[in-house]
Formats: structure tokens, sequence, C-alpha cells
């Protein structure tokens, strides 16, 4: 009977032994990730790369330069998957009910269609310029809804290659820097509103705390829109998601069975971790979790989601990346476009002032 009892116990503690090396090592990367941006703020007043890109940048670096032995690679796996899946649940406490109905019904239903829309766009585009069919997925889902946050969440439920999940990221992310940096002069030559380039950049940038810069010069009212309706565009990472957890099985190619420690093929009709997220997202709404576990929460999805993607950029051959990359950069960039053009017809649609 004790040794029964102490089975559990020793497997549990076998399984740690395991994982500490590689997530000793990602854990590192993090913080070299973290100190970079320390960096960037200290010499240029803000971080133009996130940690989260620096994370896979570094990883990958170290990877080109060094192969993993098999002691490194149960606890990089771990790091990519696990790590990954607890940080989209937490992603969940971000979204209320009540924040997403103050929109009203018009603007709710409009931007569903945008994301949809861009969605179907984006992966067309993606599958004409000769993108894998999980590439054109990423890409996809990273422009319509939420940028890095999305394809780090999707990557694991259609069973993507950390090398398609890195090119994505990668492009992703510069782009994302340019449009904060170029959207305002957009707003101002098209004289629209503070609201109207609120919606735009709600609609059309990748990260909150990215709208949020994008959207202040042109005003308080361009920030409060903006927010609001880019919170409501995080919330389809769930139905979306869920949508592409029923349809997993449908989009394996017999080219692209590549193993990869971070995402095995998909065997579940529903991932436990998008059940979490909208369990999460109901607590929310009921009022169930404290306000003061909010933020915490919220660093520690960012966190987790950064060391996961180290273990990413350790798994990651950058000649595969590289390989990948005007093909990438050209689907990024049209998805973006079509998404802007998108946004721009449904400000205009619903008459937003």
């Amino acid at each position: 009977m004790a040794a029964a009892i102490a089975a559990p116990g020793r497997y549990v503690l076998a399984r740690f032994r395991a994982v500490l090396p590689g997530l000793a090592l990602c854990i590192a990367v993090t913080a070299l990730a973290f100190a970079a941006a320390w960096g960037e703020r200290r010499l240029f007043g803000d971080s133009w790369i996130e940690a989260l890109v620096l994370a896979i940048l570094a990883g990958t670096a170290i990877r080109t330069a060094w192969t993993p032995s098999a002691r490194w690679v149960p606890g990089i796996g771990f790091s990519a998957k696990f790590l990954l899946e607890i940080a989209v649940v937490l992603l969940g406490a971000s979204v209320s009910a009540a924040t997403i109905l103050s929109a009203g019904p018009v603007l709710l239903l409009g931007i569903a269609g945008v994301v949809a829309l861009a969605l179907a766009a984006g992966y067309g585009i993606g599958r004409l310029l000769g993108l894998p069919v999980r590439m054109a997925l990423l890409v996809a889902c990273g422009n319509a809804i939420c940028g890095n946050s999305a394809i780090a969440a999707v990557a694991p439920v259609i069973g993507a290659d950390g090398d398609d999940v890195a090119a994505s990221i990668a492009f992703t992310a510069v782009l994302g820097v340019v449009v904060v940096l170029g959207l305002p002069l957009v707003g101002m030559g098209l004289r629209l509103s503070g609201v109207q380039y609120g919606a735009l950049a709600g609609l059309t940038v990748y990260a909150v705390p990215q709208v949020i810069a994008a959207a202040a010069p042109l005003g308080a009212a361009a920030v409060q829109v903006g927010t609001l309706v880019k919170l409501v565009r995080v919330l389809m990472l769930g139905p979306v998601c869920l949508l592409l957890s029923v349809l997993a099985p449908c989009l394996r190619e017999d080219s692209d069975e590549r193993a990869h420690p971070g995402y095995p093929p998909v065997h579940h009709l529903v991932p436990w971790f998008i059940l979490g997220f909208l369990a999460m997202v109901a607590l929310r709404s009921f009022g169930l979790v404290p306000q003061a576990a909010l933020v915490p929460m919220e660093h520690a999805a960012t966190l987790l989601t950064v060391v996961s993607m180290a273990a990413l950029g350790l798994g990651v051959d950058v000649r595969t990346v590289a390989r990948a990359g005007g093909r990438v950069t050209a689907a990024v960039v049209l998805c973006l476009l079509t998404l802007g053009a998108l946004s721009l017809a449904l400000i205009h649609a619903i008459g937003l002032s």
C-alpha cells in the first residue's frame, strides 16, 4: 500500500528532475530578454522590441550556435507547451462581459465581422503565397486578433511547428512596431476624429499596450475607444481557438508532420486550456476574480508566454525561418493592409464620429 502511494510521488520527482535543466535554460533566456528590454528603455526611453520577441531571438541565436542534447529537451518542450497553455488560461481574466457589452451591439457585431473577414482573407492570402496550412493560419490569426498572443495561443491548438511559430511572431512583431509608429500619421492624414481613430487603432494594432501607444497622439478619447475595441477583439481568441480545435484533424498535411517538443499532434476535440480561458472569462464577468489579482495574473501570463517563446527559440532552426522569410513578410503585410481596409469600412458604415 505504501509503495503504491509513493509511486506517484517518485514519478513527479523524476519528471521534475527531467524538465529542470531545460526549464532553467528557458528561464535564463527569459531573464536575458527582459534585461535587453530594460536596456532599451534606459537608452531610448521605450522598449521598441518586446521581451517576447527578444526571447525568441535570443533562444534562436543560442540554438544556432549550439544544439541541445537530450538532457535539455524535456524542459524545453515543457516550457513551450504547458507553460504557454497556462498563460492562455490566465489571459481570459483580462476580459469581462460587462466591458464587452458596453461597446453596444452594432460595434460588437462589426468587430466580430471584421475579425472573421480578416481571418478568411488572411488565410487565403497565405495559401495563395504558398504558405503551408498551419503557417497561413498563424499569420491570419495573429493579424486578425492580437498578434503574438494569438499566434502563441493558436499554435498548440493546430499542432503548429516551432519554426512556423517563430517565423510568424518575428515578422508580425516587426510590422507591429511599424504600425504603432505609422498609424497616427494615417489617422491625421485621413482626418479621423478621436473616436474613429481609436476604433481604427483597436481594430488593427496587435497588442493592448501598442494600441495605447498608437492611440495616444490623438487624445484620451482615442485611447479609451481603442482599448475597448481591442479587448473585444481579444475575446475573439476563445471562439477562434475553439473552432480551430474542432477543425484541427483536417489541418494535417503529409509534408508538415514534423515533430516538435512543444507542439505534438492534436488529439483532443477541445484543448483543456481553451476551456480554461472561457471559464476565466466567465469568472471575471461574474466578479469572482478579485480585482487585486488581475494585474498579477496579467504579469504572470506575460512572463509564462515569454518563457515559452524562449523555449520555441531554442527549438528553431534559423535557416528554416530564413527560407520562409519573403513569403511570410508578404503575407503579413498584405493581411495587415486588408485588415486596415476592413476596419475603415466598418468605421464609416456604422457612422462612428
